[in-house]
């Protein structure tokens, strides 16, 4: 076969980034961090405007106790199997090994069950202890006694050496759905104008370089907060779609609570973006004007390291890399957050798992508004039928400032 554009666009079709798109990331591209890294990422292309995607989560690994459960005795029976109640048992497999948070020996090791089987119709599973702790006076082994609520912590299989297959892991992901959105803008100018100036065409002019920046911001603020919803125009007599957010696809949240950000409310962010098997150990911080500047006033005294003065470049964007334990964020300043009441707030993405769907990619087409008899102007519309969606929702996580009330 050729080596030919037409061909490698369809074998490849992410390896030759469009051309508009390309000039699109290059327009004042810290206004519109979302739209802006969403343009970094292979898009996927879609026939309708209804886009339906899968959000998978992994299979938990705690879950607590769900009542009381008595001293049982080994003695006479150390393989003895005895049911416990937990309130999640379809976390658990056959063969799996699972350790109770709190429940040690004089040595302060965790007492550890192997699961022999499941109840998935009610709250029980059986177990049997591996290490069952002993008294020393009568010789006696025993499970102790385990309280309700007390956390159930999911650990590693233990196969045997005869075994081929074990229990298959199984997870379901949740079916969701948004709507892709029709943004559009149009530049216009009079006829005497255009000659008298220059032709309009695909170029970024001054006033088409505007118009666009207006349309991103436009676009900003719905990929961040608008709401899926499908309305009856009576005027123009048709179905109107609207895209629904990323804010509230976010699966977790974390709040503070001090005007004067410290650092044990920024740990605990840090701790909540990053743990519990959640994606990427880089993600960005969106984050409005209050939030940065709580930020600077935490980090300014220099007695910590969790916002050294580093830039990086990324996306075409330069952030402040904040370093942590947990991980590494990329912190960058949106006015859109203040702008739609969210100057105190914050949203930290995954990107590896923000997903643009595109029904129409980015174009610009010319109008003759004069042979049709409506204006005596040229124009050019522009257009992109698009929606952005949350895969992985876990991986992205809701900073919110919720102050104490005294």
């Amino acid at each position: 076969m050729i080596s030919t554009i037409q061909n490698t666009e369809k074998q490849v079709p992410e390896l030759i980034k469009n051309d508009v798109d390309a000039r699109l990331t290059k327009l004042r591209p810290m206004s519109t961090p979302v739209d802006q890294i969403s343009r970094f990422t292979p898009p996927r292309s879609v026939n309708s405007m209804k886009v339906g995607y899968y959000a998978v989560a992994m299979r938990a690994f705690e879950t607590v106790t769900a009542r009381n459960i008595n001293r049982v005795d080994l003695t006479d029976n150390p393989d003895k199997e005895f049911s416990i109640g937990v309130a999640a048992p379809s976390i658990f497999e056959v063969s799996e090994t699972l350790m109770i948070d709190g429940i040690t020996d004089e040595n302060k090791l965790p007492i550890i069950f192997y699961v022999t089987a499941v109840d998935r119709n009610g709250t029980e599973i059986s177990v049997r202890a591996l290490n069952p702790f002993n008294e020393a006076d009568s010789g006696k082994t025993y499970v102790p006694a385990i309280p309700a609520s007390a956390n159930v912590i999911r650990m590693g299989r233990a196969a045997g050496e005869l075994d081929v297959q074990t229990g298959q892991y199984e997870t379901l992901p949740k079916k969701k759905e948004n709507y892709c959105q029709i943004f559009k803008t149009q530049i216009e100018q009079s006829t005497l104008m255009t000659r008298v100036n220059k032709e309009v065409g695909w170029t970024f002019s001054d006033q088409e370089e505007i118009a666009v920046y207006d349309m991103r911001l436009g676009m900003e603020r719905s990929f961040l907060f608008g709401k899926k919803a499908i309305i009856n125009d009576p005027v123009k007599k048709c179905e109107v779609y609207f895209t629904g957010g990323i804010w509230n696809q976010a699966g977790k949240e974390v709040a503070y609570t001090s005007k004067a950000m410290n650092v044990h409310e920024w740990i605990k962010i840090m701790a909540q973006a990053f743990t519990g098997h959640n994606g990427s150990k880089r993600k960005v911080l969106i984050a409005g004007t209050n939030l940065v500047e709580r930020l600077i006033l935490m980090t300014g005294s220099g007695k910590h390291s969790l916002l050294p003065e580093t830039k990086v470049s990324r996306w075409g964007m330069d952030f402040t890399e904040m370093i942590s334990k947990f991980g590494t964020l990329y912190v960058i300043h949106s006015e859109v957050l203040d702008s739609c009441g969210h100057a105190d707030d914050g949203l930290i993405i995954d990107p590896d798992y923000l997903t643009k769907y595109v029904h129409t990619p980015f174009k610009a087409e010319t109008l003759d508004l004069r042979s049709s008899g409506q204006r005596n102007t040229e124009a050019v519309v522009m257009t992109e039928i698009s929606c952005l969606v949350l895969r992985h929702p876990d991986a992205h996580c809701r900073v919110v400032f919720k102050p104490e009330t005294v």
